[in-house]
């Protein structure tokens, strides 16, 4: 069996120019946010597991907030320039590429992706997944590759806790 955390990074702050990549989290509600659901995901955390983020500052940023929070070493979160997408079947690909000895993938990341995800291989239909929403899937398959029909045990939007 293996099991997905899709984590979408927090809110960003659209006051500084800068390109898309660079894009920080907003100071109030991104690091509000990122507190929140960290907090509420701290039951669901698997024992064992690998963590990859964007590379973009954002998605780093959410999950520096979220290793802190999860007492994790964030040296362990790997930045993977595959995950700064936007587009499912880049993220798909990526996923199935996770080697068989991790269980567990957490990814920090973004939309559309992630709700393209979610909608392919869950058994909800998310509208759309929201800045610091965190979905966690289950999979029967042994074999990341041939993940499908995934079935999603724990959705955290920052929402349901406010």
């Amino acid at each position: 069996m293996k099991e997905l955390i899709l984590i979408r990074h927090a809110k960003s702050c659209w006051d500084t120019i800068v390109d898309d990549k660079s894009r920080p989290i907003s100071k109030e509600r991104g690091v509000q946010d990122a507190h929140l659901v960290s907090q509420a995901m701290r039951e669901y955390l698997p024992k064992k597991f690998v963590a990859w983020t964007s590379t973009a500052k954002r998605a780093r940023q959410t999950a520096t907030i979220f290793c802190q929070n999860l007492e994790i070493n964030n040296d362990y979160v790997l930045a993977k320039e595959e995950i700064y997408t936007f587009d499912e079947k880049k993220l798909t690909k990526t996923i199935k590429g996770c080697g068989n000895n991790h269980n567990a993938l957490i990814i920090f990341g973004h939309n559309e992706a992630i709700t393209d995800f979610v909608n392919k291989f869950g058994t909800n239909s998310i509208e759309n997944v929201p800045t610091t929403g965190v979905v966690i899937m289950n999979f029967e398959q042994d074999n990341w590759q041939d993940i499908k029909n995934g079935i999603i045990k724990k959705i955290i939007f920052p929402r349901h806790l406010k």
